[in-house]
């Protein structure tokens, strides 16, 4: 049974959030080729109820209860799933219940269903709301995010511009730039003259910094970076790059292997902050090289960098 909740974890936008997994493992409106998730199981865009509410809210109330006896401090309740977080029919109704908290809530969404009413009204009870705009023009969405078939970028364009015209909450975007595919100067022309239409309180523009679906994704040279960032920058565009990982402050409590697998499961972690996770917690490298041996967890190798990645086939 995958976890509903996972972290806090270091978020690079939101300091620490609690993750809610309101999706299934990879039920998604897109497979995205740089997704650190792998490549999406089942590519639907029916809304439906997956977890209730209650079920949600009870869990969610269980852990706030354990991170406050352990003084750990949460900035977001974020919706960030292994799939599309607007999916969810009962979405809405999630973040109505867990206003309770008197914690900000969050949802990043890849805005392929905003062009739906009832999704945009779901979006509009949120504290803070991240977009995906990897690029407007038509043939590198498709490319880079793999899009549903049934899905018009013309639409969700729209879709976009409405929201971001009755939100009352934070609004931001971030565009993924992956190397040869949507970091021309063409693409991020248009995908930034979009984003200072919409007028977002930021900007984020991203590469992909953990081990992605495709194995062929790179991230972009800095020549490239750094032409995006100032083309963002010359339409006054508040941007941020966001090119480095999240660090390694990665909240623990009691039970360290559920622990470890709850945030695995969502989040690929670099052994820096494995190490630093189980330096913490004064455990060995053991449990590490046991879960591989079960073939719960793979190691893979990304930029330069070590990865742990929970085993998508593995059974908890």
């Amino acid at each position: 049974m995958m976890p509903l909740l996972f972290g806090p974890i270091p978020s690079r936008r939101l300091g620490r959030s609690l993750g809610i997994n309101n999706i299934p493992s990879k039920v998604c409106s897109y497979s995205c080729v740089y997704c650190h998730l792998g490549k999406t199981d089942y590519i639907s865009l029916k809304r439906r109820s997956f977890f209730s509410p209650d079920k949600i809210y009870k869990e969610t109330t269980k852990r706030i209860q354990q991170l406050q006896n352990a003084n750990k401090i949460i900035n977001y309740i974020t919706f960030v799933p292994d799939g599309e977080p607007t999916i969810d029919i009962n979405l809405g109704n999630t973040i109505d219940i867990l206003k309770e908290f008197g914690i900000k809530i969050a949802v990043i969404t890849n805005s392929s269903l905003i062009w739906v009413k009832a999704v945009q009204e779901d979006l509009m009870k949120a504290d803070w709301v991240s977009i995906k705009i990897d690029s407007t023009i038509e043939n590198i969405w498709k490319k880079i995010n793999g899009p549903h078939g049934f899905l018009m970028l013309k639409r969700i364009i729209q879709g976009i511009e409405e929201f971001a015209l009755n939100f009352k909450g934070i609004l931001v975007t971030e565009t993924m730039l992956v190397n040869n595919v949507n970091d021309n100067l063409d693409s991020v022309f248009k995908t930034s003259e979009f984003i200072k239409y919409i007028n977002p309180e930021k900007a984020y523009i991203l590469v992909p910094t953990r081990p992605p679906a495709e194995n062929w994704v790179k991230i972009p040279d800095n020549k490239q970076l750094n032409e995006a960032y100032q083309i963002f920058n010359e339409l006054n565009i508040n941007t941020e790059l966001l090119i480095r990982d999240e660090g390694t402050d990665f909240t623990f409590t009691s039970e360290a292997e559920k622990e470890l697998l709850s945030i695995l499961s969502v989040h690929p972690m670099r052994l820096e902050a494995i190490e630093m996770f189980l330096s913490n917690l004064n455990i060995g490298r053991n449990i590490i090289d046991e879960l591989i041996d079960k073939s719960i967890l793979k190691e893979v190798q990304y930029s330069g960098n070590t990865f742990f990645i929970k085993n998508a086939k593995a059974n908890n």
